[in-house]
């Protein structure tokens, strides 16, 4: 037995994007979601829209090694992995006073969230450049920016979940974001919204952005033609 691969506080967190295969076996799929979720993760599926990948797979846990057997068990069942990204949950620097029940929200999320269906994913950084440097700015300057980034996004309490996951150091970009909206118009809104915030629109870096709809695995599957 291999010793579980677990943080000190919070989830694990890995996007997975898939093409069907043709031979991509709709039961071995759907065994893979289940036994993961039988073990404690939470598995998120979503339909994606546009030619980047037709399937996404979100799953959070509190052990890596049971989400590579995730990973590992879906391209079994003939799914072609054409991008991912690894994360983990946390509680932002800017945001240590808040109650401990908003920590205990951020650090382990119940996913996904009832009635919001229309999900994006994209990864982000904060520039380093030499006159738009966010790591030099003080801390209170920083913390003073991203309280009105998300004063923004409280706009859109009730619309919209986000998530905000870390990924200095395990992935590419330093954070994840994950939306969860009632409409697919919310995602454009929000994000639209929030970028003309100084914190976004002078220091922020965008990757890929990837949209879907979030259903059941057995709805998912036969959307993007796994029958």
């Amino acid at each position: 037995m291999i010793d579980p691969a677990t943080l000190s506080e919070g989830l694990g967190v890995l996007h997975l994007f898939w093409k069907v295969a043709p031979l991509a076996d709709r039961e071995a799929a759907l065994a893979a979601v289940k036994r993961s979720e039988g073990e404690g993760d939470q598995v998120v599926t979503v339909a994606m829209l546009g030619h980047k990948a037709d399937l996404a797979i979100m799953a959070l846990g509190d052990d890596l090694w049971r989400l590579r057997r995730l990973q590992t068990e879906l391209a079994s069942a003939g799914l072609e992995l054409v991008d991912s990204y690894v994360s983990m949950t946390e509680v932002s620097e800017y945001a240590a006073g808040v109650p401990d029940e908003m920590k205990k929200a951020r650090l382990y999320p119940e996913l996904p969230p009832e009635g919001k269906n229309a999900w994006c994913f994209y990864p982000m950084s904060k520039k380093r450049e030499s006159a738009e440097n966010w790591f030099s700015l003080p801390f209170d300057d920083r913390k003073a920016l991203m309280y009105e980034h998300g004063t923004s996004g409280r706009k859109f309490a009730g619309r919209l979940v986000q998530l905000i996951t870390a990924s200095t150091g395990v992935d590419d970009y330093e954070w994840g974001v994950t939306l969860f909206a009632q409409r697919p118009d919310d995602l454009k809104d929000v994000v639209y919204t929030m970028r003309f915030d100084e914190a976004s629109a002078v220091y922020a870096e965008f990757g890929a952005f990837y949209t879907g709809m979030v259903a059941p695995a057995e709805d998912v599957l036969t959307a993007v033609g796994m029958v």
